[in-house]
């Protein structure tokens, strides 16, 4: 793809896992007659260029998550407004972000076995670092929920870094916009939460 401009694409692989890995909920669109589906689910990469979901099968998109139907998914890392008041030299507002977009394959893994293994092993990786939870493979409420969810995987054939973080700017404007972009989201959280659920 040509946009955005180079420099703000990040083609390093590496660096588009540690997004999928630090942000795992990914945005999945997928089509049928023309009529796109999109859904929301927290997605693993758990070998080289694989990614395992899990969605509840009344889920309307469960049904297009079968064997080799194309799919794409888009995982975003932080993101904010850039005001041209952080910058030393003369610039525009803009917004700065991070995306990742991957297109690929899907297919259903129809063993509850691995079903359940994979649902163990998602849960432990988002546990991660404390694991205040362990979701034990005899759990009652996990066995009654296998004939409800679909698991499926997905080989990547095609990544794409959309990293804009001011990189045409001075070193020193490149920086000064790396840090507003950590100092808004470690705020922005807490004050949408407060206007939201007052």
């Amino acid at each position: 793809m040509n946009y955005p401009p180079k420099h703000h694409q990040d083609q390093d692989i590496n660096h588009m896992i540690e997004v999928i890995k630090s942000y795992p909920l990914a945005t999945i669109i997928s089509g049928d007659n023309n009529i796109p589906f999109i859904t929301h689910l927290p997605l693993i990469y758990n070998k080289k260029w694989k990614l395992i979901g899990h969605i509840d099968i009344y889920n309307p998109q469960a049904k297009l998550l079968k064997n080799s139907n194309a799919i794409t998914i888009i995982f975003s890392g932080p993101q904010c407004y850039i005001s041209p008041s952080i910058y030393s030299t003369t610039q525009l507002p803009t917004w700065n972000y991070i995306k990742v977009h991957l297109t690929g394959k899907v297919k259903a893994i129809e063993s509850k076995e691995a079903l359940k293994e994979s649902l163990i092993t998602m849960t432990e990786f988002l546990e991660a670092p404390e694991h205040n939870y362990i979701l034990e493979s005899d759990n009652k409420r996990m066995e009654g929920a296998l004939d409800y969810i679909k698991m499926f995987e997905i080989t990547i054939d095609n990544w794409e870094g959309k990293f804009k973080l001011s990189q045409d700017k001075s070193p020193k404007d490149i920086e000064n916009a790396r840090a507003k972009l950590i100092r808004e989201n470690k705020k922005s959280v807490e004050v949408f939460l407060n206007k939201v659920f007052k």
